[in-house]
Parts: C-alpha cells; sequence; structure tokens
C-alpha cells in the first residue's frame, strides 16, 4: 500500500528526505496564461511554470510538493526554489528521474544545471534487454508500460486524473493529484533497484554506463533542447521564395521535355516511372528491394550516363531532375522543415536529440533533424546561415578530428597507423603511401599529378578500412560519391595494397569477426553491448551484414562513448560559466553559443574536456579543432 502525502513546509521535506543517498524527483508542468490552448505548452519551459515537485526515497512513499496550484495550499515558492538548487546540485546525492532530459530543461529554465551523480530510468530500460537478444525501444521504455510490467502495478494517465484540466487546475490536497504527482517519484526509484538488480545480475559494464555517462549525458541533451538552435527568419523566407521560383523553372524545363506527367515533389511518382520505363522504354538499372523499378539518386546517375552513350537528347531530363531534387530537398527538409518547429518565443528550434536510438551508441536527432545539414561545400542556398548567433555572440564548434580512424588504429594496433598519430602525421597521405605504394612525401606533394585523385581514394577507403571493404561496394562509393571512375579490379588491388600495407588490420578483422561469431555479440571498449544473432546465419547476406556490424559496433561505439565523455565533463564545468550554451551535437561535433568575448576561454576549456584520455588505456592523442563564426556556415577554422 503506497504512503504519499502532501508537504508545503521545508521542514516537512527536509525530514523526509533526511539524508537519503539516492532520491527520486518529478515535476509537474502547466502552460503559462499566455498558451493554456496551445497543444503541449505544459512541456515546453518557455511557455510553462513548475506546478509541484515530487521526490521518493523509499519505496511506496512519496511526497507531493505544490509549487504553483491555482486550487489548494502552496509551498513557499522561492524558499522551495532555493532549496530545489541546493538539492540538484548536490553532487552527494544521486538524482533519479525517469526521463530527466525534460527535468534538467525545466530546470535549467530556473537557472540550474542538475549536476552528476544522476540515473534516468528511462535510459536504464533502454540499456536493458526485453529479450534474449533485443534491448528495449524507447518505445517501450515509457513509466507507465515499465510500472505495469516489471512492478505488476497500474498507473493513472494524466488524461483520466486531469479530465480535461491543466495540472495547476488540481486541487493540491485531493487525494488524487497527490497520488498522480508521488507515483512518479515512487516508480522512479523502484525501476531504480530493479534495474541496477538486473545489471549487476546480467551486463555490469551497462551499469557503469548509465550511471557514468548516459544520465549525464540525458542532462547535457535537455540542456541543448532547451537552448534550442537560433534561427534567421528574415532570411529563411526570402530563401523560400528563392526556392520555390527555382522548382518552378526547373519544372517547366521538365515539362518541355516530357509533357504533363506528374512528377510529383520530388520525381519519383508512379507516373514518372511509367514514362522513363515504359514511354520512353530506358532500361532498369537497378532496382528497390521489392524489385521494383528504382527512382533514387544513383538511378538517375546511371540514367543520365547511360543517355549520354544510347540518346544524348535525354541526358539533360535527368540533370534537369537532379537539379530539382536538390532544390525540393533544400525547401522541405530546410526551410519548410525548420520552420514548422520554429519556437515563437525563443526564436529557436529545440530538436528532439536521443542518445540511445542506434545500435552503436551514436546519437540522433529529429522535429527537426538538426544533424542532417548539407556540407558546407554543398550549401547552394546557404542553409547552414539560417542558424545565426544573437548579436554580439558566436556559433562555436569543436569537431573530434578523425576519431573513428584513431579509434580503429587502437583497436588494430597496428604501428603505421599509431605512429601516424602519435606523431601528428597525415593518415590520409599514410594511406596514399600504402595503397599506391609511393613515399609519405611524395603523398603529400600537392603539386603531383596523381594527388588529388589519389588522396581522394585514400581518404574514402579510410572511412571504410576497418568495416570490411568490398571491391564493388568501394567501386560504388568511388564512383557515386567521390567522382572517381574504377574497375572492380582496380579497387581489388587498392584493398589488398591496403592490407599489405597495415599490417594488423585483416588480423584485428578476423579476430573480431571470430570473437563475435562466438559470443553472438560486439561490444565497445567501455562495455556498450550490441547482440548479432545472425552473425552465425545460414544466409550470406544476414552473416555478412552481422559481421560488418561486428566491426563497425566496437570504433564507431567506442567513438561515441568518447564524445559523450566529453560531454559529462563540460556538463560539469557549466555552473561556473553560465554564458556557455551547448545547442547541438552533430555527429563527432559539439556546438555553442557564446559571447564573442569569451571564444579564447571557451575553445581552451572545451577542448581540455574532449581531448582528456577517455579511459586509462587509450594511448592514442585525441585532437578537437575548433571553428567559430557568426552564422553557422561563416564559421572559420580556428588556429591552434
Amino acid at each position: 500500500m503506497e504512503n504519499y502525502r502532501v508537504a508545503t513546509k521545508l521542514s516537512e521535506i527536509k525530514e523526509y528526505l533526511n539524508g537519503a543517498p539516492h532520491v527520486a524527483f518529478d515535476f509537474e508542468t502547466a502552460p503559462n496564461e499566455a498558451y493554456r490552448e496551445e497543444p503541449k505548452a505544459a512541456l515546453d519551459p518557455a511557455k510553462s511554470h513548475i506546478v509541484g515537485c515530487s521526490f521518493s526515497v523509499e519505496k511506496c512513499t512519496g511526497i507531493y510538493v505544490p509549487v504553483a496550484h491555482k486550487v489548494g495550499e502552496n509551498v513557499d515558492k522561492s524558499a522551495f526554489m532555493e532549496f530545489l538548487r541546493e538539492f540538484l546540485t548536490n553532487t552527494n546525492i544521486v538524482k533519479v528521474a525517469h526521463n530527466i532530459a525534460f527535468e534538467s530543461a525545466v530546470s535549467y529554465h530556473q537557472g540550474i544545471v542538475i549536476m552528476p551523480p544522476v540515473y534516468d530510468t528511462i535510459v536504464a530500460a533502454q540499456m536493458t534487454l526485453k529479450s534474449n537478444t533485443e534491448f528495449r525501444k524507447l518505445s517501450d521504455s515509457g513509466l507507465k508500460k515499465l510500472a505495469e510490467e516489471l512492478c505488476h502495478e497500474s498507473l493513472p494517465s494524466f488524461t483520466a486524473v486531469t479530465n480535461g484540466r491543466h495540472f495547476d487546475e488540481l486541487d493540491a490536497q485531493d487525494a488524487e493529484t497527490v497520488r498522480y504527482g508521488a507515483a512518479d517519484s515512487d516508480f522512479a526509484l523502484r525501476l531504480y533497484e530493479i534495474f541496477n538488480n538486473w545489471f549487476d545480475r546480467f551486463l555490469p559494464k551497462h551499469k557503469w554506463i548509465v550511471e557514468e555517462m548516459e544520465s549525464p549525458v540525458a542532462v547535457y541533451l535537455g540542456i541543448m533542447k532547451h537552448n534550442g538552435v537560433p534561427l534567421n527568419l528574415p532570411f529563411m523566407l526570402e530563401r523560400k521564395e528563392e526556392a520555390e521560383k527555382e522548382m518552378s523553372r526547373i519544372k517547366d524545363d521538365i515539362s518541355f521535355i516530357i509533357g504533363d506527367v506528374n512528377i510529383g515533389a520530388n520525381c519519383s511518382t508512379k507516373a514518372f516511372k511509367e514514362y522513363l520505363y515504359k514511354t520512353l522504354g530506358l532500361p532498369v538499372l537497378k532496382t528497390t528491394a521489392s524489385d521494383k523499378e528504382a527512382a533514387d539518386d544513383m538511378t538517375m546517375i546511371l540514367l543520365k550516363e547511360w543517355c549520354e552513350q544510347n540518346k544524348p537528347e535525354l541526358a539533360k531530363l535527368f540533370a534537369l531532375v537532379q537539379e530539382y531534387r536538390k532544390w525540393g530537398k533544400i525547401k522541405s527538409t530546410y526551410i519548410d522543415g525548420y520552420l514548422k518547429y520554429l519556437n515563437t518565443v525563443t526564436g529557436c528550434m529545440h530538436p528532439d536529440l536521443f542518445s540511445l536510438s542506434t545500435d552503436t551508441g551514436r546519437m540522433s536527432c529529429r522535429n527537426a533533424n538538426a544533424q542532417n545539414m548539407p556540407r558546407k561545400s554543398n550549401d547552394p542556398i546557404g542553409v547552414r546561415n539560417f542558424i545565426t548567433a544573437p548579436e554580439g555572440h558566436l556559433i562555436l564548434s569543436l569537431d573530434f578530428s578523425q576519431i573513428e580512424l584513431r579509434v580503429g588504429a587502437f583497436y588494430c594496433r597496428d604501428e603505421v597507423m599509431m605512429d601516424t598519430y602519435r606523431q601528428g602525421g597525415d593518415i590520409h597521405a599514410a594511406t596514399t603511401s600504402v595503397v599506391f605504394s609511393c613515399s609519405y612525401e611524395e603523398a603529400q606533394d600537392k603539386h603531383r599529378e596523381e594527388y588529388k585523385e589519389q588522396r581522394t581514394i585514400a581518404k574514402n577507403v579510410n572511412f571504410g578500412t576497418f568495416y570490411g571493404l568490398f571491391p564493388k561496394g568501394l567501386q560504388n562509393t568511388l564512383r557515386f560519391k567521390a567522382g572517381v571512375v574504377k574497375s572492380v579490379f582496380e579497387c581489388e588491388e587498392i584493398i589488398r595494397n591496403l592490407k599489405a600495407g597495415y599490417a594488423k588490420l585483416t588480423s584485428w578483422q578476423e579476430e573480431t569477426k571470430m570473437s563475435a561469431t562466438r559470443r553472438k555479440y560486439s561490444e565497445t571498449w567501455l562495455g556498450r553491448r550490441r547482440y548479432l544473432p545472425n552473425i552465425t546465419s545460414d544466409d550470406w547476406g544476414q552473416k555478412s551484414f552481422a559481421e560488418r556490424c561486428s566491426l563497425n559496433t566496437p570504433i564507431q561505439g567506442t567513438a561515441a562513448d568518447i564524445l559523450k565523455l566529453a560531454m559529462v565533463r563540460i556538463l560539469q564545468g557549466l555552473p561556473e560559466r553560465e554564458w556557455l550554451k551547448p545547442i547541438l551535437q552533430i555527429h563527432d561535433e559539439l556546438t555553442f553559443i557564446i559571447p564573442k568575448e569569451k571564444l579564447t576561454e571557451a575553445v581552451s576549456f572545451i577542448k581540455m574536456c574532449m581531448e582528456t584520455q577517455p579511459f586509462e588505456e587509450f594511448d592514442l592523442p585525441l585532437v578537437a579543432e575548433a571553428s567559430a563564426g557568426e552564422t553557422f556556415g561563416t564559421m572559420e577554422e580556428l588556429e591552434g
């Protein structure tokens, strides 16, 4: 039987907590008056306020502290907020919450950075297995779902308790209000115990990852979401008009060639495909997974090349299609897509960042996907300039230089690779040297006739080196991503030379695949596990994919872990640097808004956090390269 009660005095709160080493907590929020009719405003720190806070220090107990209810008695707000700051920044208490990223965003809006130790039970859920080989997804990790599955108790829904009202309209002393508020903390604490017992029994390394890395990272993600990505609205609207004009012009040019065939928003309609393959009788050079005629970008490139040889009058059509698609993606993804999520209060978009949505532990982003911006070298409309620092501020990014290659060199222990990094050398020149049998000095000679092509090949080879290169795959990568045409035989020779030049590479790959086959899983250096049940499959495709995953996971996953450890260090330094505003994480890069006069201090601090040895065994230097500018598109690399 639950023992929940309301507490409206600080003395009652302190008496209940009574020096407990682990305390679960949870916020209830409601929209500010101007946003009462706006859906989900209660979840937006810029449009809402804290209504109440609950705490639990022991299973089946909890207190609910009303802060801003319109009905009933509330705690003294200023006194409570002072207490809350002391509690959330106390480094001797483990703060437990379910989805601490939300609590972090709400707290940060009050000027509070939650300090480790912290424990996020939604993170812990995703680090536990729901079957023999499958970890829980985010959709399997809701508090109410877990309470029913693991605690065998049903929790009432928010809708059932509020009955169409906002939470601040409920009576603060009503038993249902108190029960709903306190239960979230109580069940978070129960899950904390359940998951830690599971980790101790089955996956102790995951417990360390949850406590020391993923839970603090969740706090950092909440801060990034709160800060948001500042957008230049007038510039975006100007570019939207430009994109619409370009699309209209290109569509007219396409119509001049094909007539009134419906091409849709992306030239991939059924009518357009029928026109290509039936009306024009063009060959099917690529098919989809369901064995249908493909119409993706690669198909358009192949058809353009075929037409150049066989029907040159049609080659222009495919150039126009590619141009139309480029502008269509710019408009739908980067203009309409960003504007859809523009917050009217902050002038920013506030993407959702997820730390555990990929099998390797790399982070992902949606609503909007700000990790998917075009490269600076391929940004004709200036999408990156949509992101503009406030006046007097700069956008600052620090990017790990070749971190996956460094981690790969660490794993395979190849002396050529390791010496290149230890001496601050050029790994692409080193690979050029081993692949094309030239000296390291020749590989760096920019005036050599073969320099550009060989270095392009070396770069593309490097980024696939550790994951098991196949000649045909390398051929496609070089052709469609780098514009370099090589035969399968030439690609075979490149891979053969690579393996001969990096002697330890092949042995590491074979040992790693054998180990994964024996254990049926792969893992990062810190123990993040990925199960690979298909690695013993009789199906060559499934087995081959699982083997590539066994090579990918240690490298890409360890690189992701290294970045997350850097984020934890930065988090711990934020209270002394209120001016440092994390806004984005893109692959191996962390991005901030800073006052212009803080540039040197910011770079020094963040570089220290990123270049610190991540774990005792890692014996290669890490390098974080800094860039800064008033917009994301005009950032220039900083020396040093």
